[in-house]
């Protein structure tokens, strides 16, 4: 059997469909695993003027910022950073968007590509995730990357999600 060849690029325009798409066609239990609220959901149409804007603003001036995973050259996911402290830090997240894509240890290499990206393009210093507690796939995934635990707490960690037991993680610009 031949390996898949893994690889991640930088988001363009044409992606924001895929992630739209990705988020707005994903099942209710699929997005509460992850900590989302549905009801906190913007409208498709408002999310994606968002991301527009976005896929304008100079690196300096992004508050979010994509890059997109591949495999055997088909896009399957994005890692995002939002909120986005250019020069400093940023929160990233992580995305397969397909069920048969997920937990096939794509995560790892993946993550290892996407860093580059994220600390050169944003010139960032530190890099934090933070997802849900009780999912334990990205938590065991972005250990094995390199990222190191900080501490376990509960908070809302964004606009579209309810407040949760989360785990930080960190890393620094020596493995970007």
């Amino acid at each position: 059997m031949d390996k898949n060849i893994l690889s991640a690029r930088e988001a363009v325009q044409k992606d924001i469909q895929h992630i739209a798409d990705y988020w707005f066609n994903a099942d209710a239990d699929y997005l509460k695993n992850m900590g989302v609220d549905i009801t906190k959901m913007p409208a498709k149409d408002y999310f994606i003027e968002i991301l527009n804007i976005q896929f304008l603003l100079p690196y300096k001036d992004k508050k979010a910022y994509a890059v997109i995973w591949m495999v055997d050259g088909e896009a399957i996911g994005h890692s995002n950073l939002n909120p986005v402290d250019y020069g400093n830090d940023a929160y990233m997240h992580l995305h397969i968007w397909d069920k048969e894509n997920r937990k096939n240890g794509y995560g790892v290499e993946l993550i290892k590509l996407t860093l580059p990206y994220f600390f050169k393009n944003l010139n960032l210093k530190r890099i934090y995730c933070q997802p849900y507690a009780l999912n334990p796939g990205p938590n065991k995934t972005l250990e094995k990357a390199g990222f190191k635990f900080v501490k376990e707490y509960i908070t809302t960690p964004g606009t579209i999600t309810f407040e949760q037991p989360v785990k930080l993680w960190e890393i620094d610009n020596s493995h970007g």
